[in-house]
Order: structure tokens, then C-alpha cells, then sequence
């Protein structure tokens, strides 16, 4: 990863630089011929960063925004890809560092907005981060990633009609990209609708085979419909004991303790060793069972996978 005092001291070099060459205009053209050839550079360059951003191909991301800094490029398009490059890492602070340094940019400031949103949310900022969600989309409405992580943030807010729009537009904007379909698909799981949640899941694993969230979500929806056989059927060994703990969850929201009792067992035998969500999720399901009664609010805080 790049220091930012790094990158600023590059970024103040190549300033200074620039500021010579339109100082002199007796070089007018070969200053031109020159700033030109700089431009289709720092186009390319910026084509290549945002195509291995856009593949996941974060080592080479970070080589090429590593070229770019150390030859003096500048500006907030190079600040804003150093910001979603962190976000990729999920470096958080680091990134919501390079997205407020250029949120006054009218250039980028919706993208800018949209990356601190998304930081802010991960860092557990929800105030802040749906301020700055909500103007993202308010400058550039066509901002899915902002949208769809507007959507998660109503759902931790119970906002359901909210939730729902949001991801429409999520949906919309992206021509129905795998990672909303499956956030639309948890909120859904969120409030019990497990048919539309499942539809949802399925959708993302058309588009995304090796979506792994909207897998175990969809294995999720298919135990609280109480089809706890099916919803642990055909992991790997390795992940049967995560499989084994979040149909134990689900059996637990559907208010079935013994079921639950009888697969956090299962996954704690599985796991091979201490286990401690499904050790916790178990002694979660003890104390609703001594209740004789379930809770919304208690089932949200066990942990699945």
C-alpha cells in the first residue's frame, strides 16, 4: 500500500512541475505536444487501474497505480482510484482518508461521496455514511454501489421501503449485478420472505456461480423454510461445520430449539475443535428455550457461518 504522505509529496512535485511549463509561453508548442502525450498516458494508465479494480485484480491495481504515482501523475481521478484501491483491501480508514481529501472536487465528488459512504459503513459510521450515500446518489443518481450500500444501511434501520428502493435503483443501474441481487435477497431474509429471498440468491448464482454470500444466504432461506437437510447437503468437509451452524440459526429464528440444539452439536463435532460461534449460538438457544419464547432481536445477534 501506498503512504499517503508518499503519494502527496509526488502529487505536490508534479504540481510544481506543471505550473513551469505554463509559465513559459515562449514553448507553447512542444509544452502542448508534451501535456498532450502526458494526457493519453495518464488516460491509459487510469483505463488499466480501473479495468484490474473492476476484475479483482488488486496486486495489479496497485503496481500500475505504483508507476503512475512514482511519474509524477497528480489529480483527483489518481485520488480517487488510491481510495478504491484501499476500499478494495479493505483498508477503511486509509480510504475514506483519499475520498474526503477530494469530495470538494465538482469532478468527483459523487464518486468521492459514494467511496466515503461505503467506507463509513464499514467502519460502523451509519449516520455519517448514509449522509454521504444519500449525496452521492442526490449528485449522480445513476451510482449503484451507492445505492446498494444505502440499502444495507436501511436494513440495519428496519426501513424497509427504503431498503427496497434503494436496491431497485441498485438493481436498475447495474443491470441487475450478482451483489445486489443477493443484498436485495437478505433484506428480504431479514424480514422473513423467504421465497422472494430465495428467488433473489438464485438470480446472483446465475450471474455469479462463485458468489459464496449469496450461496450460504440461499443454503440460509432453504433451513428457515425448515429444510434443514437440504440447506446442509453438499458442502465440502471443510465447510460443513459453517453449513451445520447456520441451519442451527435458522432452525433457532424458526423458534425450533431442539432442531437448533441438535445442529450446533453437529457443527461443534464437525469444526474438530473449539468452536465458538456455534458454542455461543447454542448457549443463545438455551436461554430462549429456558424463556419459552423467541425473539426477533435475540435471533439477529447470533452469528452464522
Amino acid at each position: 500500500m501506498i503512504c499517503n504522505r508518499y503519494r502527496v509529496a509526488l502529487v505536490g512535485t508534479a504540481l510544481a512541475t506543471l505550473v513551469c511549463v505554463a509559465s513559459m509561453p515562449a514553448m507553447a508548442s512542444s509544452s502542448d505536444d508534451a501535456s498532450a502525450a502526458a494526457k493519453t498516458v495518464s488516460d491509459q494508465s487510469i483505463s488499466n487501474i480501473q479495468h484490474a479494480l473492476d476484475e479483482q485484480r488488486y496486486v495489479d491495481a496497485g503496481n500500475f497505480l505504483n508507476q503512475v504515482l512514482i511519474g509524477g501523475a497528480k489529480g483527483p481521478r489518481i485520488d480517487l482510484l488510491v481510495g478504491e484501491l484501499s476500499l478494495a483491501r479493505s483498508n477503511y480508514s486509509d480510504a475514506l482518508a483519499s475520498f474526503t481529501s477530494i469530495e470538494a472536487n465538482p469532478a468527483v465528488r459523487a464518486e468521492a461521496l459514494q467511496g466515503e459512504g461505503i467506507a463509513l459503513s464499514n467502519l460502523g459510521r451509519s449516520n455519517e455514511a448514509r449522509a454521504a450515500l444519500e449525496n452521492a446518489v442526490a449528485v449522480d443518481p445513476s451510482l449503484w454501489r451507492a445505492w446498494n450500500a444505502l440499502g444495507t444501511e436501511y436494513d440495519k434501520q428496519r426501513d424497509w421501503a427504503r431498503a427496497e428502493a434503494a436496491y431497485d435503483h441498485a438493481l436498475a443501474d447495474s443491470d441487475s449485478t450478482a451483489i445486489a441481487l443477493n443484498n436485495r435477497g437478505f433484506s428480504l431474509l431479514l424480514q422473513k420472505r423467504l421465497d422472494e429471498a430465495s428467488a433473489d440468491f438464485v438470480a446472483a448464482l446465475q450471474k455469479k456461480p462463485d458468489l459464496a454470500s449469496a450461496r450460504t444466504n440461499l443454503r440460509l432461506a432453504i433451513a428457515m423454510k425448515g429444510d434443514y437437510d437440504h440447506a446442509i447437503a453438499g458442502g465440502s468437509q471443510d465447510g460443513q461445520a459453517a453449513l451445520l451452524n447456520n441451519a442451527g440459526v435458522a432452525a433457532m429464528v424458526h423458534g425450533d430449539y431442539a432442531q437448533a440444539e441438535k445442529l450446533f452439536g453437529q457443527a461443534i463435532k464437525a469444526k474438530g475443535e473449539y468452536y465458538a460461534r456455534a458454542q455461543a449460538n447454542l448457549g443463545i438457544t438455551h436461554d430462549l428455550e429456558a424463556q419459552g419464547n423467541g425473539s426477533g432481536s435475540a435471533a439477529h445477534s447470533t452469528t452464522a457461518q
